[in-house]
């Protein structure tokens, strides 16, 4: 069993809800087997700040899914919820599940990357990460989650200074 980090987050409508949907419908899955869930929290949009604030959370997760059929499990979930299939780049969103890590694999192909390309960049994930696996060792960045986690905040209160 791969041991695998998903990121949820919605800006849309009643975004609780659907992180809760979304969560269930994890749930329902045969092949995954969702182990904790990180607490919610309310962010900022990236990309585009005109749009609505962000719930998100994290879920620690095992599958014995390939990470290209792992991926489409989690799309058809997000359709299932409302997100279309083609969709811009930083539009808001019913829901968005991401795969952050999938054991210790590096991947980038045309579909996906593992880890998730921007995973060192966005607080909300490494604050759920690190409150489920701060010692999550991080190949890409020969880093744990725990220390990007603390980059971060030094990266941003140094910008904050300037």
């Amino acid at each position: 069993m791969a041991k695998v980090y998903l990121g949820l987050g919605s800006n849309l409508d009643d975004r609780r809800n659907y992180i809760e949907l979304a969560l269930k419908a994890l749930k329902e899955e045969e092949l995954i087997n969702v182990l904790r869930i990180s607490s919610i929290i309310e962010t900022e949009a990236e990309g585009n700040p005109h749009q609505p604030q962000f719930l998100n959370t994290v879920c620690e997760t095992e599958t014995n899914l390939s990470p290209i059929d792992l991926l489409g499990k989690l799309k058809k979930i997000e359709r299932k919820l409302g997100r279309p299939k083609e969709h811009e780049k930083s539009s808001p969103r019913t829901i968005d599940i991401d795969i952050l890590t999938f054991d210790d694999l590096l991947l980038k192909g045309k579909t996906l990357i593992i880890p998730h390309p921007k995973l060192h960049k966005r607080y909300f994930v490494l604050y759920g990460l690190n409150e489920l696996a701060p010692q999550l060792f991080i190949p890409k960045h020969e880093k744990t989650v725990s220390q990007l986690l603390s980059e971060l905040k030094n990266s941003h209160a140094d910008n904050q200074e300037r």
